[in-house]
């Protein structure tokens, strides 16, 4: 039997967009949508990374994440810096700190559910398959999200 790429293919996406979905919708609670949850994620994970660094780590372009985080400084959950260079870093403010531990919170109870009809033999060959498909990805396994 021959599986069908096109289905395949589909299923994932299927899977990311209720993962998205579901992950943005309980994350309103904590004050934060995804992509910024993910923004605030990736510049707690790499201090005084890059924009661009943080835009790769997120899964968008320069731009987007430059207007990303110029609302996130307004909203005062990071803070910009001068680097070397003309590269700008970017650290979590107080704030930042406070909006991501509440949404690890909401994202642990979240993918909990999303992941619950797997038991966790299947959880991790699903997670194996998927950085076979991902190996060589910057950032593959970085984004819950």
């Amino acid at each position: 039997m021959t599986t069908d790429l096109e289905a395949l293919g589909q299923a994932i996406k299927r899977a990311q967009y209720r993962n998205h979905r579901t992950m943005d919708a309980a994350l309103r609670d904590a004050g934060v949508t995804l992509v910024q949850w993910d923004a605030l994620r990736a510049i707690d994970r790499t201090p005084g990374a890059s924009g661009h660094d943080l835009a790769t780590a997120t899964f968008q372009s320069d731009q987007s994440f430059g207007t990303l985080a110029t609302r996130l400084v307004e909203r005062g959950l990071i803070e910009r810096s001068a680097g070397r260079g003309r590269r700008i870093e970017h650290a979590l403010t107080d704030a930042g700190r406070a909006a991501l531990a509440e949404g690890q919170d909401v994202a642990a109870r979240v993918l909990q559910d999303l992941f619950a009809p797997l038991d966790e033999g299947q959880r991790d060959e699903l997670m194996q398959l998927l950085g076979v498909l991902t190996a060589g990805e910057r950032g593959a396994t970085t984004s819950a999200g």
